[in-house]
Order: structure tokens, then sequence, then C-alpha cells
């Protein structure tokens, strides 16, 4: 029998926002005509993938995205298909005050801090921006309760930025692809920056998340029925663990 260090150093711990199946570590960087044919299949069937949080201007999609932290995206569009009906401009929304949000929002995980971030954000949006959403990253990520990720998808979302919002479906399918084997967000959306093709870089954050939400799942990803499967190194673990459909 290995001796308790052995065995302890043998352990791959899975990332604490990881959930679901089992990940493989890969090596990395992956191969590039790899990657180049992973993207440019799923340009054809996705070829203009959007978010799927309802909104109708800047202001409401930054609004949109703060409250869908920590919540599904059909959770959030509930809410808000009532919410945004009454306060749709940062001045309707501060007229509505915390207390009037509230109500609005009650169904969604975290409700009152967000509550508070939205009626903060909309104040400094009046105060010191003309009521517009500042449409840059350093004034996007200086409004409460919009950090990295937020600013990321509105700036992607916009057409502003090429960026690449790491959420849970982003890290998952990114790690089993072998696109990226970091530990972290942050350390993630490094590796996907390094390795996307140029090309792909505008919809590259849209393709992972919807093919993490509807294909490669947490629990028992879709292989079977999956465009890219030939291109996935993690396959045939899954399968044989029987983690995969």
């Amino acid at each position: 029998m290995k001796p308790a260090k052995a065995r302890r150093k043998a352990v791959i711990k899975r990332p604490a926002v990881m959930t679901g199946a089992a990940i493989p570590v890969l090596g990395w960087p992956p191969d590039e005509d790899r990657v180049e044919a992973i993207f440019g299949r799923l340009s054809r069937v996705m070829p203009e993938p959007k978010t799927e949080l309802n909104f109708s201007s800047p202001y409401t999609l930054v609004v949109a995205v703060a409250l869908s932290a920590q919540a599904t995206d059909v959770s959030v569009n509930k809410a808000t298909d009532r919410l945004f009906k009454v306060a749709d401009t940062p001045a309707k929304m501060l007229a509505l005050g915390e207390a009037g949000l509230v109500p609005y929002i009650a169904s969604i995980g975290l409700y009152r801090g967000k509550a508070r971030n939205v009626i903060a954000l909309s104040r400094i949006l009046l105060e010191r921006h003309g009521g517009e959403v500042p449409l840059n990253r350093a004034e996007l990520q200086a409004l409460p309760g919009v950090g990295r990720k937020t600013a990321s998808v509105v700036l992607n979302e916009l057409g502003i930025e090429a960026a690449i919002a790491v959420d849970t479906h982003v890290f998952r399918v990114s790690h089993r692809l072998g696109l990226a084997n970091a530990a972290t967000p942050d350390k993630v959306e490094a590796q996907l920056f390094r390795v996307v093709p140029e090309q792909w870089l505008p919809k590259a954050h849209h393709w992972l998340i919807l093919h993490g939400r509807y294909t490669c799942t947490a629990r028992r990803p879709k292989c079977s029925a999956c465009l890219i499967s030939d291109l996935c190194p993690s396959r045939a673990g899954l399968q044989a663990l029987g983690e995969a459909a």
C-alpha cells in the first residue's frame, strides 16, 4: 500500500466552481487545427449566437446581467418581463426605489443585495453619466454589482469588445474540450484568449455557454448528440465512467 503522503498527491481536486461529471486534467495548449475545427462547427450551427437574457437597451442589459449572477436566465427573464415594463431607465428605477424593486425580483437568488446594487448603479448613472451606461470596461466595472464577468458580457453582447466571460458553463466546456486547464475563471479566460482563433473570439463566449447549457451539461453530457464529440478529448473517459449519455 502506498504511504498516505503519496496517496494524497495522487488525488486531483476538481476546481471549486465545477459541478457534475468529472473533468480530466488535460495537456495545454491544444492542437490549433482541432481548436479551429471546434469553432468552425459551432459557427455553422449557431451563426449568430446571442444572450438568452431579454433586454432592450444597454441599461436593461446591465441590469439583467447583474441580476443573473447565481441565477438562471429563465428566472431573470420572468422577473424582468414585469420589471422593465415599469422601470427600464435609471430614472424610473430610482423612482421605484429599493423597496419597490424587491417584489419584482424576489424570485431570484440574492435578490436583496441585487436590489441595492441596481438602485445604487442607477443613481450613479444619473449623477455621473447623464443617465447613460458607460460603454468601457473601467467605468462599467466601477458600477455597484458589475464585476469583470458582467462587464465582459455587456461589452461582448453590444459588439464593443470581444470579451469572454467565464461562467460555470464556459469553465466546464473549456476544460472538457482541452481549451483550458487552469483552476480559476480569470486564468481560464487568459488561456482562451491565447488559443481561440481571432476570427472566432467575438462569438466564442456565446458558443461555449450555449453548448454547455444544452449539450455539454454538467451532469450526463449528451456526447452521443454532440456535433464536436469526435474532437473532444474527454468523451471516452466520461462514457467509460458512465457519466455521459
